[in-house]
């Protein structure tokens, strides 16, 4: 016969009660969880790091995969592509980076251009309508990190639509004078407006010449500035302080198809990354790049430009030589350096690391 007495009951109890005492309670959920933040807070910057270590070696991927463009352009052609190819007075010229897109391997499409016609003619529109190749994004001239990977909106549409696309990586196009139409003179450099040059025109040797190097999309900018002489200005701040107001915007470096060195181009006045500083009329400071009469607009004015060299990675941009080589070259580079490299021709002695 069972017996069943209260005591036995009573038994059970403080082990129900004990087991409501195992569960977590809201202070120890608190816990847990700031200790969590804690650890993630510790593991993001490791992970942003090993995020921007890939996007920076994928940004050298695309200069290197332009410096083999650059070599298979010159064993078609027999020299190098001009920065700016004319298509006609009156005309913005094609650049050197669209004229190197046939010869990058697996690229159909760019083959279809007519380089002999404006990238503004229908015919060339019409391959990529409505407004054409320059509309296009390019992957292989964008570079990772770039944080303003976005197109120019034409707004005399409704709905708007992309008129153009930035580039992050500029042709080497002197270290102040790009081009003098009175002369026929250019910069030196690796690149010149409207001429084809040969390797042997690379008397200080390809692997101690720049060819390409990071330039950041939408840079702010001063075209077409009558103040602008044959003498660089002597510091950031003396070319922040010749900027034309009339003439600023904040669209450099946002028409990859366009062989003006604003667009498609840097120089070697300044090191890389060095903040040119103006106050426009809204009272914000701006870093800058300033140009005299751009490339083609006339057959008289010279073409004097401080574009700068700049880039999302912290400290360096990354750069490729003539040879196909590409560098990480940081901020603190020796300017002497830095402008010697961009000469094919100077006879300067390149020591140093770059």
């Amino acid at each position: 016969m069972k017996k069943h007495s209260c005591c036995s009951v009573l038994k059970a109890l403080p082990h129900r009660r004990a087991a409501f005492r195992n569960a977590f309670t809201l202070v120890e959920l608190l816990v847990v969880v700031a200790i969590i933040g804690a650890l993630v807070g510790l593991l993001l910057p490791a992970v942003q790091a090993a995020r921007e270590a890939a996007r920076r070696s994928s940004c050298q991927n695309n200069l290197r995969q332009l410096g083999m463009a650059l070599h298979n352009f010159e064993n078609a052609q027999k020299a190098f592509p001009p920065s700016a190819a004319s298509t006609g007075t009156g005309n913005a010229p094609w650049s050197g980076q669209s004229l190197l897109l046939p010869y990058v391997e697996g690229d159909t499409i760019f083959k279809k251009i007519d380089f002999s016609q404006p990238y503004s003619a229908q015919a060339n529109k019409d391959l990529f309508p409505p407004n054409g190749v320059a509309a296009q994004r390019v992957d292989l001239l964008v570079c990772p990190s770039e944080i303003k990977a976005q197109p120019v909106m034409d707004t005399s549409v409704t709905p708007s639509v992309p008129k153009y696309f930035p580039l992050s990586y500029g042709f080497c196009t002197g270290s102040y004078q790009i081009w003098d139409p009175a002369t026929n003179s250019d910069g030196n450099a690796a690149f010149a407006p409207f001429t084809k040059l040969r390797p042997n025109a690379f008397t200080d040797g390809l692997s101690k010449t720049l060819a390409m190097s990071e330039v950041k999309a939408f840079t702010p900018r001063s075209q077409d500035i009558s103040g602008l002489t044959a003498t660089p200005p002597a510091s950031a701040a003396a070319a922040g302080a010749l900027v034309d107001a009339s003439k600023f915007a904040e669209t450099g470096h946002t028409e990859w198809v366009c062989g003006r060195t604003l667009h498609t181009g840097f120089t070697t006045t300044f090191s890389p990354n060095t903040v040119v500083p103006y106050v426009h009329s809204d009272g914000r400071q701006y870093d800058v790049d300033i140009s005299s009469s751009r490339e083609g607009l006339s057959t008289t004015t010279a073409t004097y430009a401080a574009v700068t060299s700049r880039s999302h990675h912290a400290g360096v941009v990354s750069s490729a030589l003539m040879d196909g080589s590409v560098r990480t070259v940081a901020n603190s580079i020796d300017g002497s350096l830095w402008k010697a490299l961009s000469t094919r021709a100077g006879g300067e002695t390149v020591t140093g690391d770059y």
